[in-house]
Parts: C-alpha cells; structure tokens; sequence
C-alpha cells in the first residue's frame, strides 16, 4: 500500500507542472511514481533534469540494464517492474536479457563489462577496486563512459530508493521476484 499521496493533476504543485506534463505526455500516461514524487518540486525537477541529461549517455539497451542491475541490488519491485517494461518494449530486450540484466550481466561483451561494473559500484557503495574500472575501460568505455555509468546507479538508486520509502502502486506489468530468477 502506497505511504505517500498520489498526486491529481489538479493538486501537482504549479513548480512540478510543466516537467510532469512532459512525462504524461511523452509516456502516455502518468506513473504512479512520479505523480507521488512531483510533491517536491526541486527533488522532483532535479531528478527529472538527471533523467533528461543521462538519457543521451551509452545506448537504451545498456542504460536499461544498468537501471535492472541496480533496482535488483536495491530490491526496488516498482523500477524492475519499469525497467522491465521499458527494456522490453523500447530497448527491445528478450526476456532472457532482461533476467540476465537483473543478475548484473549482458550477452554483449562490452554491455556485459559496463552493467558488471554498474553492479560492483552499487555494491560496494562507490569502493570498487582497481580491477573493476580497468575491466570497464578494457571494454572500451571512456572515462566520460564510466562517470556516465556512475551516474546512472546513483539516479536509478535515487527512485529505489523513492520507490522503496513510499511504495507507490505499480502501474507496470509485475515481474518475478527476485528469488525466483
């Protein structure tokens, strides 16, 4: 059950407006999450500005795989249940990559090493080691790449951690729980 109030667009504050229009109109629809989050305009607005400037980093596939790796270490239902869906339907990810996503990998080598290292960052609280980032830059990643990766935990982990605070209701198709892939 939710344990924040879901905004009606009637009720969104006049400084939340314009950014969750954007939203409802470019999804179709207004997520749960996102009506609920609209509530503080700057966290709202900063998070939304995140979102935009990280949508244009790596590609679609890899930038889903990392929101499945990190929503699965945090134990975020609602984002797998989004990632999820996006993966599938505009990543054009299979089920099995999805699944795989969620375990911290890819079948891509150079996919694999970015969403690995997406992993290890969440993991172990930004600590990885020397290794991991000579992993991730073997792959081919630039160092412009791995800050980009790094920044995609930390937002994936800020609406994780929303998400797992308020518990919206999930306006997205249910996915398997974690112990069951």
């Amino acid at each position: 059950m939710a344990r924040c109030e879901v905004l009606s667009p009637d009720q969104v504050p006049a400084d939340s407006k314009g950014t969750l229009d954007a939203f409802t109109k470019n999804i179709g629809f207004t997520p749960n999450m996102m009506a609920a989050f609209a509530q503080s305009p700057i966290a709202f607005n900063a998070w939304a500005t995140l979102l935009g400037s990280l949508s244009k980093s790596l590609d679609v596939k890899t930038r889903d795989s990392i929101g499945l790796a990190v929503s699965e270490v945090n134990g975020c239902d609602y984002c797998l249940t989004v990632h999820s869906f996006t993966a599938e339907h505009m990543a054009k990810m299979s089920p099995e990559e999805i699944v795989l996503a969620r375990k911290g990998h890819a079948n891509d080598p150079k996919r694999d090493a970015a969403v690995q290292f997406a992993r290890k960052v969440i993991e172990a609280r930004g600590k990885v080691g020397d290794a991991d980032l000579a992993a991730v830059r073997a792959a081919g990643f630039t160092e412009a790449n791995v800050i980009e990766i790094v920044a995609l935990v930390a937002m994936y982990s800020l609406t994780n951690f929303f998400n797992n605070v308020f518990d919206p209701d999930k306006d997205f198709p249910a996915v398997a729980a974690a112990g069951t892939i």
